[in-house]
């Protein structure tokens, strides 16, 4: 057998589902009992579109958009960043949990994907909340802080997006959201590889990924300008809190 073929993949994992619990018993029972029960109807209907599309496990995990709703109410957010949209479920999330004159500045390369949720964003009434932006996300990030009105005026942010600039994408987000607010990283416990002692049963996409996340980890775990959640909810949630 060819070593290759035995590495595991991004979509060696897609198909699993038990979660970073590991127990396909105890995650189903938290969807089951916590989570399915109390997400929107607008967010199942996006979870139910995006299920056919090929690269269907980048959708955010249920279970992480509702600690995300969660926070943004706690904060009280109104206006927002999202770098890497996909079809819009944690984008929908954050549209339905801020107020009805709130606006989310949304990056993503991929309009395509966007536009398999954007019925649904339009039916549940809340695209006006929406600027949708297809571009690279750092050169829209830049062009924000040109502009020193923008600096401090953003409550929070969620970052699901290319792993190889989380740490470029953090920089530059720590002086758009306000102190007291909010920057959640998502995949970073990367389907608890980065507790492996190994990397050699994972192909080169895995790796790669994996290398990116233990870097962001052990920055964020280490910057005194942030207080640090690290949440094994979906694929591991990063949240942290703007201290200065």
């Amino acid at each position: 057998m060819d070593d290759s073929a035995a590495r595991l993949s991004v979509h060696d994992f897609s198909k699993t589902d038990v979660g970073l619990l590991q127990s396909k018993e105890l995650n189903q029972y938290i969807l089951e009992t916590n989570v399915y029960p109390r997400e929107p109807e607008p967010l199942k209907e996006i979870r139910n579109a995006t299920a056919s599309q090929p690269w269907n496990f980048m959708i955010t995990a249920p279970d992480g958009g509702a600690l995300m709703a969660l926070l943004l109410k706690l904060i009280n957010a109104k206006k927002t960043i999202e770098i890497g949209v996909y079809t819009g479920y944690s984008l929908l999330l954050t549209a339905l949990s801020i107020p009805d004159d709130g606006k989310i500045v949304a990056i993503d390369i991929d309009r395509e994907a966007y536009e398999v949720g954007l019925p649904i964003i339009q039916k549940a009434g809340v695209e006006h909340k929406i600027d949708f932006i297809e571009s690279q996300a750092i050169p829209i990030l830049d062009k924000l802080l040109e502009d020193p009105k923008k600096e401090g005026s953003f409550d929070y942010a969620f970052v699901d997006a290319d792993k190889a600039n989380y740490l470029n994408y953090h920089e530059r987000l720590m002086k758009l959201v306000r102190i007291g607010g909010l920057i959640v990283f998502d995949n970073t416990l990367w389907l608890g590889t980065v507790a492996w002692a190994s990397d050699s049963l994972l192909d080169d996409r895995m790796k790669l990924i994996r290398h990116h996340m233990l870097k962001i980890n052990k920055f964020l775990a280490e910057d005194a300008r942030v207080q640090l959640s690290q949440v094994p909810v979906g694929d591991g949630l990063t949240i942290c809190r703007r201290l200065y």
